[in-house]
């Protein structure tokens, strides 16, 4: 994992599917990406805010692989970093593979606790027809993997910039496998 670096970094202050890209984006201890739609100590996904607005946002950082664009890539779709709302693209490591729990260290200070899987939803289709497909599959007994990146929440803010290394901590005890938040 000592390869691993952030490509490109996004935000977007108003509710849309993509994120621009951006030159740095500041994370903000407790509440995510400053400026971004989606920071915040509440819920700020509206369907999460429509189940119940006082739940902890539990998702204030989107993180995804560029290795996902190669993988859908390879089936004739063409995403570019931003264009599935996420925050971080990163690339040389295995984000899926984390724990609950992991902490990512990101450029001189940031640090984000991993909190989950982000749940592909049906967005992905209307931004392009198969993809939801795509970035859903199974494994060998049936269960249904989310590929569509990682989620986690500001621990210690920062700025992030792409190139900046990427490095992971796990937790102690067992670690628990990623679920949807």
């Amino acid at each position: 994992m000592s390869d691993a670096t952030v490509t490109t970094v996004s935000s977007n202050g108003d509710y849309s599917f993509t994120k621009p890209n951006r030159e740095s984006i500041t994370l903000l201890a407790g509440l995510g990406v400053e400026g971004d739609v989606h920071a915040g100590v509440t819920v700020k996904h509206r369907s999460r805010v429509a189940q119940d607005p006082t739940r902890p946002n539990l998702r204030q950082v989107h993180l995804i692989h560029a290795e996902l664009f190669d993988e859908v890539a390879g089936a004739g779709f063409e995403v570019a970093p931003g264009d599935l709302g996420e925050n971080v693209t990163t690339r040389g490591i295995d984000l899926l593979a984390l724990p609950t729990g992991a902490l990512l260290y990101l450029g001189a200070d940031a640090v984000v606790e991993v909190t989950g899987l982000r749940n592909p939803c049906a967005q992905i289709d209307n931004f392009r027809h198969g993809l939801l497909k795509q970035v859903l599959g199974r494994d060998e007994n049936g269960e249904i993997v989310r590929k569509a990146g990682i989620m986690g929440i500001v621990r210690t803010g920062g700025e992030i910039r792409p190139g900046d290394p990427i490095r992971a901590e796990l937790p102690e005890g067992p670690h628990r496998p990623l679920e949807r938040v």
